[in-house]
């Protein structure tokens, strides 16, 4: 069966919050990317960045992303996902330490390239990005040990953006070259789910979900659209 990972804004409208989305999404995925508001999310688009935005706004701190990691990780795979900026200006042994503590996956850092990667992926697993305008040579070195699962980066862009590109090829290179579960996210939508998801083990969800999250509509109401789409998208995946 294919897998869903959805990712989520930790501490918008607040870690509470947070902690119940991920019960709910729970049912109908196989992972959470708990993604560390940032003040300049580079990788994201539009939606996921006012995420962040009214997250930072609405007081979040590092120490929410512990709590809500404590009271999850247990139910359901947790990866943090944030810019590097994060990670080091806390100190990145102790973010790994931490993160060994929560019992957490892996980590899911967009603006590390694999050139710098290396100085830190023997300490906890980084999961390897893998792009549409990669080199067969440069994606042999990206995932020669990778660790997890593999994100395919859908195309060349930001978060969010509805752009196609054909994947077949780098696809078939990358299963040729290793086994690790392959996942490809960026647009993937109920839209779009079943169609990018041919090849590969599974898909990464965010801005379709983070849009129902900035909705002007009680928190009770967000889960509960949010939690539906999930299913969605998992039944769409797998059918």
């Amino acid at each position: 069966m294919k897998k869903l990972i959805s990712y989520v804004t930790t501490g918008y409208p607040d870690k509470n919050f947070t902690i119940d989305l991920i019960n709910a999404l729970k049912e109908a995925s196989d992972g959470i990317e708990l993604g560390i508001p940032f003040s300049d999310p580079v990788a994201d688009g539009e939606v996921i960045q006012e995420a962040n935005k009214r997250a930072l706004e609405s007081g979040f701190k590092l120490s929410d992303i512990f709590d809500v990691s404590k009271q999850t990780a247990e139910i359901i795979d947790i990866y943090w996902m944030g810019y590097f900026n994060n990670f080091y200006h806390k100190g990145y042994d102790f973010m790994v330490n931490k993160a060994k503590e929560l019992n957490v996956k892996g980590f899911i850092i967009p603006d590390l390239p694999y050139e710098e990667a290396i100085e830190y992926e023997e300490k906890f697993p980084l999961i390897s990005f893998v792009a549409p305008t990669d080199s067969k040579e440069r994606i042999k070195k990206i995932l020669k040990n990778p660790k997890e699962f593999i994100y395919l980066v859908a195309y060349a862009g930001i978060t969010g953006a509805q752009k196609k590109e054909n994947l077949e090829e780098i696809i078939k290179t990358i299963k040729e070259i290793t086994s690790t579960p392959l996942y490809i996210g960026f647009g993937v939508n109920e839209k779009t789910a079943k169609e990018k998801a041919k090849g590969v083990d599974g898909v990464i969800v965010g801005s379709a979900f983070i849009k129902v999250l900035l909705e002007d509509i009680p928190n009770s109401k967000k889960i509960e659209k949010i939690s539906k789409l999930a299913k969605i998208i998992k039944e769409e995946i797998n059918s």
